[in-house]
């Protein structure tokens, strides 16, 4: 009873986490999944989650119930999903609520924090392909770093915000739940809908938030499928590919640059800057030595371990 009541903490506070990310424009909620350990949980979660689904409204008109469905919805880690799931909501409503005037105000010092983050962030990639790098291999993930980088390097759009155009953003931002390195946050910068969103959220404005909901839920069962399939059958150059956008991304938190993302010289406060990002790479470390040392000393099957099980 104790351990499962440890866990069910462990798994709120990383969902907390998650969410914290999300609200965080250039810092990916899939990163914080991989960095916490439990990525692999929840993607392959919603897989099933989504073929229960898809086999409950295939099965009703052919009256064959719901057997099919029943057996992909009992797959679902719901020990891990539940309290990630519940920590990720209300961390994101109070990150609305903190970290907006932070970011307002302290945009080089978040940002650098935020690189150091990422960076550190780097070794939970390729810790997971294991083994020697092929040539290729390094030069896949060069091509998609540079791909990363330049759709990084694109200026801010400013749009008014309609309900086709929310739900089309919200599809592409939930990738950042999925793919490590992506940032939700920073696609609806991109789109113009960052402060929009950040604001519904602060207001409680349901409708926007009901078609943001939906346009997630779309984006969401129209891309895990297709990465839980690579990570199973094509896990390496995945995991090659994911390394290359997290290096790409890192252009996006560069701590001087303009609004319109310009990258700039370092100028004042650069020891300053320097120690918040020494912060977070510290942030990272930390988390990774102290996941390496819990899972070392307790049971595999005690909490999920899928990202540990499965290197190389």
């Amino acid at each position: 009873m104790v351990n499962s009541l440890r866990a069910y903490l462990a798994n709120l506070v990383r969902g907390a986490l998650i969410g914290t990310a999300e609200i965080v424009p250039g810092v990916s909620g899939g990163t914080i999944a991989l960095v916490t350990g439990i990525y692999e949980a929840l993607i392959g979660s919603a897989g099933h989650l989504l073929s229960a689904l898809r086999l409950a409204v295939a099965d009703v008109p052919r009256g064959a119930g719901f057997s099919r469905a029943s057996a992909e919805f009992r797959r679902v880690r719901w020990d891990v999903v539940l309290p990630a799931l519940i920590g990720l909501v209300c961390a994101a409503l109070i990150a609305a609520k903190l970290l907006e005037p932070v970011l307002h105000d302290h945009p080089v010092s978040s940002r650098a924090v935020f690189f150091g983050l990422v960076l550190a962030s780097l070794w939970v990639p390729i810790s997971m392909i294991g083994g020697r790098w092929r040539a290729s291999e390094i030069v896949t993930a060069v091509l998609v770093a540079a791909l990363a980088f330049g759709l990084t390097s694109l200026p801010p759009t400013s749009v008014s915000p309609n309900p086709l155009l929310v739900a089309l953003a919200a599809a592409v931002a939930v990738c950042a739940l999925v793919l490590p390195g992506v940032s939700g946050s920073f696609f609806l910068l991109s789109f113009g809908l960052y402060e929009t969103t950040i604001s519904a959220l602060n207001d409680r404005d349901l409708g926007y938030i009901a078609t943001f909901a939906l346009g997630a839920v779309i984006g969401l069962s129209l891309f895990v499928k297709l990465l839980q399939w690579l990570l199973e059958h094509r896990r390496r150059i995945t995991l090659v590919v994911m390394t290359g956008i997290m290096a790409g991304c890192l252009r996006a938190l560069w701590p001087w640059q303009s609004e319109q993302r310009e990258l700039l010289a370092p100028s004042d406060g650069v020891g300053v800057t320097v120690l918040f990002f020494l912060l977070g790479v510290a942030l990272v470390t930390a988390v990774l030595v102290i996941e390496h040392l819990a899972l070392r000393n307790r049971p595999t099957d005690d909490e999920p371990t899928e990202r540990i099980s499965r290197v190389g």
